[in-house]
C-alpha cells in the first residue's frame, strides 16, 4: 500500500489518531508482558540470571543504550538540533561518554578491588553514613525518572490538566509496571533489547521520510548546520564531558548493569554502548536540524511530526512510548534492587515486587503537582559532581570525611547553578550553557581539592 493510502486509512479509522495511540500503548505493553520471562527466584529477579547465565554483551549493550535514550532525552536531542544544528546533537551525545567512564571504572573496581557492587565499595571505604547519603541521592534520581518520562507520554495525549493527559500517564505506568513485576531485572533487560530494535527501525523510518521528502535537504546540509563555537553548542559539549566523570555513578539503572555479567563482557558492552548511544542521539537530533532548515518553531519532534502528517507523527509518538517504557521498567527494577539487595531490607520476590509498586505510586504523584514544584525536586547533573573524585580516584586512599566534603560541595554548586548566583567573573565564555560549563569546571576542581584535603592533613 502506498504512503498516501496509509494516511487515508488512518484518518478514516473509527479509532482516530488518539485511539491509535492508545492502541499502540496497550498493544505494545501486552506483547512485552507475554514475552517477558517470569522470575522464579531472586537471582533472576534482581540479577537477570537465566539458567545460571548472565546477559551477554549484546543484550547488555542494548539494555544500556535504550535505558538512556528515554523520552525526555530524545526530545532534548531534537530541540538542541533545532537550536544549534548538528553541534547541538553532538553536544548532547557527549553525555554518552558516561558509559565509557563507568565501564572502565567499574571494570577496575571489580578486577583490582574485587568489589561486587557500588554500595559494597562505599561501605568498605567510607562507611555507612556515605552509603546513606548516596542512597538518598539515587533514590531521588529514580523518583524523578518516573514522572519526568511519563509526563512526556502524557503530553502526546493531551494538554497538561486534561483527563486524557492524566489517564494516559496512569495507564502507561500501570502497563509498564505489570510486565516488569513479572520478571524484575530479567524482564527489564529482555524487553530493552526488543525496544532497542524497535527504536532502530523507527528512527530509520523517520529519517528516510525526512530525506526523501526534500531533495535539497542532504547529509552535507546536516553536517554543515550550526557553528562550532561556545555560543552555539560547545558550552554544552564540554559541560557534558565534565559531568560524564560523575553523572553515571548516581544512575543505578546504569551501574546495576555493571555488576551483572563478567568484567570483560561488561566492559565490552559499556564501550559499545558509548558509541551506539551517541550515534542514536545524533541521528535523532537530525529531526531538529530538519526543523531548523524548514523554519519550524516549538518542540522539534512534534512539529516535524505534524509537518509530515499522521503516519510520521504516530511513528515519533511510538518512539517516545518505546523509550519511556524502557527507562521506566529499568527504574522500577533498579529501585527494587536498591532496597532489597544494596540496602539489604528484604531479599525476597515479595519485597522486590512491593518496592516496584511503591516507586510507581510515589513517582506518579508529582504528575498532579505544579510544574515549578517538580523542577525544585530534580537533582541536576551538577549536584552530583562531588562523586567525581569518589569514583575516578576510587583506588586512592581517602578518609570517610573526604566523601562528605566532596559530595556536599557538589550539591552547593548545583544550587549556585539553579539560583544563578555564581560570580560572572569566573565564567569565561558567553552564550547559552556558559554558566553550566564553568560552574561544573570550578565545582569539580573544588570537589577534588576538598576530597584530598583530609588525606593531605594526615600526612
Amino acid at each position: 500500500m502506498k504512503y498516501n493510502g496509509i494516511i487515508t486509512l488512518i484518518e478514516s479509522s473509527p479509532l482516530g489518531i488518539e485511539g491509535i495511540q492508545w492502541a499502540l500503548v496497550i498493544t505494545s505493553s501486552l506483547v512485552l508482558f507475554f514475552l517477558s520471562p517470569l522470575a522464579k527466584n531472586t537471582n533472576q529477579f534482581f540479577m537477570a540470571k537465566h539458567r545460571k547465565k548472565a546477559p551477554n554483551a549484546f543484550m547488555l549493550m542494548g539494555s544500556l543504550v535504550i535505558s538512556w535514550i528515554f523520552a525526555k532525552s530524545i526530545t532534548n536531542a531534537a530541540n538542541l538540533g533545532l537550536a544549534f544544528g548538528l553541534v547541538g546533537g553532538v553536544a548532547y551525545a557527549a553525555y554518552y561518554a558516561s558509559f565509557a567512564v563507568a565501564g572502565i571504572v567499574i571494570y577496575k573496581m571489580r578486577t583490582k578491588g574485587n568489589y561486587t557492587s557500588i554500595h559494597q565499595f562505599l561501605t568498605t571505604k567510607f562507611g555507612k553514613s556515605a552509603v546513606a547519603v548516596f542512597s538518598i541521592l539515587i533514590a531521588f534520581r529514580l523518583f524523578n525518572e518516573v514522572w519526568s518520562n511519563t509526563m512526556v507520554i502524557g503530553s502526546y495525549f493531551g494538554a497538561i490538566g486534561t483527563s486524557s493527559y492524566y489517564w494516559s500517564i496512569l495507564v502507561f505506568t500501570a502497563l509498564t509496571l505489570s510486565y516488569v513485576l513479572k520478571g524484575g531485572m530479567s524482564s527489564s533487560i529482555f524487553t530493552d533489547v526488543i525496544q532497542m530494535g524497535l527504536f532502530s527501525v523507527l528512527i530509520v523510518v523517520i529519517l528516510g521520510a525526512i530525506f526523501n521528502s526534500d531533495a535539497s535537504f542532504t547529509t552535507s546540509k546536516v553536517i554543515s548546520s550550526g557553528t562550532w563555537s561556545f555560543e552555539m553548542g560547545l558550552n554544552l559539549l564540554f559541560a557534558a564531558l565534565l559531568q560524564s566523570l560523575s553523572y553515571p555513578f548516581h544512575d543505578p539503572v546504569l551501574t546495576d548493569r555493571g555488576f551483572i555479567s563478567s568484567p570483560k563482557v561488561t566492559l565490552k558492552s559499556f564501550l559499545w554502548a558509548t558509541l551506539i548511544g551517541a550515534i542514536c542521539i545524533i541521528l535523532f537530533s537530525i529531526i531538529g536540524v530538519y526543523a531548523q532548515y524548514s523554519g519550524l518553531k516549538g518542540q522539534a519532534a512534534v512539529e516535524v511530526g505534524k509537518a509530515f502528517g499522521v503516519v510520521i507523527l504516530l511513528v515519533i509518538n511510538f518512539i517516545m512510548i518505546t523509550s519511556a517504557a524502557s527507562t521506566l521498567d529499568s527504574t522500577f527494577s533498579s529501585f527494587s534492587k536498591l532496597l532489597s539487595i544494596d540496602l539489604n531490607l528484604g531479599n525476597t520476590l515479595k519485597f522486590g515486587r512491593g518496592s516496584m509498586v511503591a516507586i510507581a505510586v510515589l513517582g506518579t504523584i508529582p504528575v498532579f503537582l505544579d510544574a515549578e514544584i517538580l523542577s525544585a525536586t530534580t537533582i541536576s547533573g551538577t549536584m552530583v559532581i562531588g562523586l567525581t573524585p569518589v569514583f575516578i580516584f576510587w583506588h586512592k586512599k581517602a578518609a570517610a570525611l573526604s566523601f562528605h566534603l566532596s559530595v556536599f560541595a557538589g550539591v552547593i554548586f548545583g544550587f549556585l547553578l539553579i539560583f544563578k548566583i555564581f560570580p560572572q567573573q569566573l565564567i569565561f565564555t558567553t552564550g547559552k550553557y556558559a554558566d553550566l560549563l564553568w560552574i561544573n569546571f570550578w565545582g569539580i576542581l573544588s570537589c577534588v581539592t576538598l576530597y584530598f584535603i583530609p588525606t593531605w592533613i594526615k600526612k
